[in-house]
């Protein structure tokens, strides 16, 4: 949809699809197919021979369904395969008879295990770092597009502040015992939360609501971006449907090779690996890393360079009408009173000098008003040409900024000020 803001359009799935058109991906090496086969084969001969459990059903139901078509989701599936075929691969996992090493095949058999417990954990970092730098872009993207004072700084520490909430969450879930799978589970559920803030900007709902008013001189075309990107028939779905095929059949084969080391590994006693079955497991793991690596290094390069607006030039964001102009003589303080009624409200402010002899400033500092009349000190006194920031206030009551300019003999300033009360920013109630 047309945007009515310094002429901006969000990006449309047709305009996409002319740019990923100039950006071919080189088909996935034929062996991924050849070799997932081989590996479900492999395991369903295990299968003939020893009947799965529960568990082994549910992976075995989880390896016959479809990836999802969602290139974010299976990047978090990817992750948390690759990291159970790592449990799978550490020593104190192997099959007793294997922890032995009593023969000359099973000490070259636990050298080439460690090997490819190495490749999988140098591609979990990588997966990992590809992620936190794709949202750290599309954060960044937003925010350079915000008006550039204390809201854009209030979405950054919100931002800041709901990610140390998650990091809490997946911790204490880790120190309660909590598996693999449900550490995932929590982590694309997080994630989901952060989409669903993302949207909520757009909209003004949910967590932003109570910065709906602050939102003005936002381009409303940013806001329409942020609602609408990962729609089902939106701009991401093109993505979606040009690069997400090789990455659903990589999630296959990461899988089957988790499902056949899982099924190998309960029948370790019974039926020892051959060592051609151990080549095909080496040549899968082999060909899963660089593969998936080839995939992520070509998605980030697109990504990086994708716009997200079209015909942004002139678009100046930031710009609005509500600062307000003053003049603080010699000898004088200028002092704007706020009125505060709840704790851990922000108090923010962006000023300038505007008119003025060079190297010259103006002292500015905040203070709290008790209803005794007993004033205490909340920002130190500074000299500043500009400044711009913000304090979570403790109490609720009467604040005052003060900008002096009485230590000046002969000079007026002028100063270019924006202030506001800005109320309890807080995350959006989970449901049950």
């Amino acid at each position: 949809m047309a945007a009515s803001t310094e002429g901006l359009v969000p990006i449309t799935r047709a305009f996409l699809a002319s740019y990923y058109d100039n950006h071919p991906f080189t088909p996935l090496s034929p062996n991924v197919d050849t070799l997932s086969s081989r590996l479900r084969s492999i395991a369903d001969h295990l299968l003939s021979q020893f009947p799965p459990n529960q568990g082994e059903s549910n992976l075995i139901n989880k390896a016959d369904a479809q990836p999802p078509h969602k290139i974010d989701e299976n990047m978090w599936r990817n992750r948390e395969y690759i990291e159970e075929t790592i449990f799978l691969l550490e020593r104190s996992n192997w099959p007793e008879a294997l922890k032995q090493q009593s023969t000359p095949d099973n000490v070259e058999l636990a050298t080439m295990l460690e090997q490819l417990k190495h490749k999988l954990h140098n591609t979990l970092k990588s997966l990992e770092s590809f992620q936190i730098k794709n949202a750290e872009h599309v954060f960044n993207t937003v925010m350079t597009y915000l008006p550039q004072d204390f809201r854009g700084t209030l979405l950054r520490q919100q931002r800041e502040r709901s990610e140390r909430n998650k990091q809490a969450e997946v911790e204490a879930l880790i120190n309660s015992g909590g598996s693999i799978q449900d550490r995932y589970a929590l982590l694309w559920k997080q994630q989901m939360d952060r989409r669903r803030t993302l949207a909520q900007l757009g909209s003004a709902t949910g967590v932003y609501k109570t910065l709906v008013k602050y939102l003005v001189g936002v381009p409303q075309v940013l806001l329409d971006f942020t609602r609408q990107i990962n729609d089902d028939d939106g701009p991401m779905e093109e993505q979606r449907h040009r690069y997400g095929p090789p990455l659903y059949r990589l999630t296959s084969m990461i899988l089957s090779i988790r499902l056949f080391l899982s099924l190998s590994w309960a029948r370790y006693g019974a039926k020892k690996l051959e060592k051609e079955q151990m080549t095909v497991l080496e040549q899968a793991i082999d060909v899963y890393t660089s593969e998936l690596q080839r995939f992520m290094t070509f998605i980030s390069g697109v990504f990086a360079n994708a716009p997200f607006f079209i015909s942004a030039e002139g678009a100046e964001a930031g710009k609005n009408d509500d600062y307000k102009e003053i003049s603080v003589p010699a000898g004088k303080t200028y002092e704007v009173l706020l009125s505060v009624d709840s704790v851990n409200s922000y108090i923010a402010w962006d000023f300038s000098l505007v008119q003025g002899k060079i190297n010259m400033d103006i002292g500015f500092s905040l203070e709290f008003e008790s209803p005794s009349g007993e004033k205490i000190l909340m920002l130190p006194y500074g000299r500043y040409e500009t400044d711009q920031g913000n304090f979570c206030t403790l109490m609720a009551g009467s604040y005052k900024l003060i900008w002096d300019n009485s230590y000046s003999t002969f000079f007026k300033k002028v100063i270019r000020y924006k202030v506001d009360c800005i109320p309890p920013v807080t995350e959006p109630a989970q449901a049950d």
